[in-house]
């Protein structure tokens, strides 16, 4: 670990951005051909997608390997199908993970005529290379209503999270109420990405909605939500 901890804070308007006709999509990290070699991962997060799909359109179907790949959607539905049989709609609450391995074709569409999807979609490297593709849905929300930070996606066997093939990697999930306070897990590396609302981080301040902070070896900062409620996502690896 280093001597001294570090927090990064990434704004919203500053992270890379595509915008075509049916899609617009912040990254945290270099991503196609926005390619910055100092900006290629956090820890063990590889990708942090803030994509929102116009009606109708999508992802058509299109190859991963060796990744362990991690959706979540924050309004509207997502429909997947895959290589290996797996077809249905992402829902909010509904945690989705996909494993790469030895290789998997998929497709993402929104399957609404008239309503946006807004998701966000992780990749983390898996603890193996070459592994058999697999995929896992798992629906949290009624841990999520409980209020504080819950385990959505875990290599660490957590109950009631989806399996992820990286033990050195967990996802936390709150859907804070307003003034609610939390602590941030303590990790080599977090990533913490305000999905929805706003919050203020202890030490460093507001971040407003798709603002996200990188922290290395800096403890638990405690984290509010502010005035109204506030969704974030939280990545505490190695």
């Amino acid at each position: 670990m280093p001597a001294h901890p570090t927090v990064l804070v990434q704004r919203a308007d500053e992270r890379p951005h595509t915008r075509i006709g049916w899609l617009d999509s912040r990254h945290a990290f270099s991503f196609g051909h926005h390619w910055d070699p100092a900006n290629t991962h956090h820890g063990l997060l590889l990708v942090s997608n803030d994509d929102r799909v116009a009606p109708g359109a999508g992802f058509s179907t299109h190859p991963h390997r060796d990744m362990e790949i991690v959706t979540w959607v924050l309004s509207g539905q997502l429909e997947h199908k895959d290589t290996l049989a797996n077809r249905g709609a992402i829902y909010p609450g509904l945690a989705q993970r996909m494993s790469a391995g030895t290789g998997i074709w998929h497709s993402e569409m929104n399957p609404s005529a008239t309503e946006p999807v807004h998701f966000v979609q992780m990749w983390v490297l898996p603890d193996t290379e070459g592994i058999d593709p697999g995929y896992q849905q798992l629906d949290v929300n009624a841990e999520l209503d409980r209020g504080g930070l819950v385990p959505i996606a875990s290599g660490r066997g957590h109950d009631a999270a989806i399996a992820i093939r990286q033990r050195g990697a967990v996802l936390w999930g709150g859907r804070l109420r307003p003034g609610e306070t939390v602590e941030v897990p303590d990790a080599r590396h977090t990533h913490l990405f305000v999905a929805l609302g706003a919050a203020d981080l202890e030490d460093v301040g507001a971040l407003a909605q798709g603002d996200a902070a990188r922290l290395t070896a800096a403890g638990s900062p405690e984290l509010t939500a502010g005035s109204n409620s506030a969704e974030v996502l939280v990545w505490a690896t190695d």
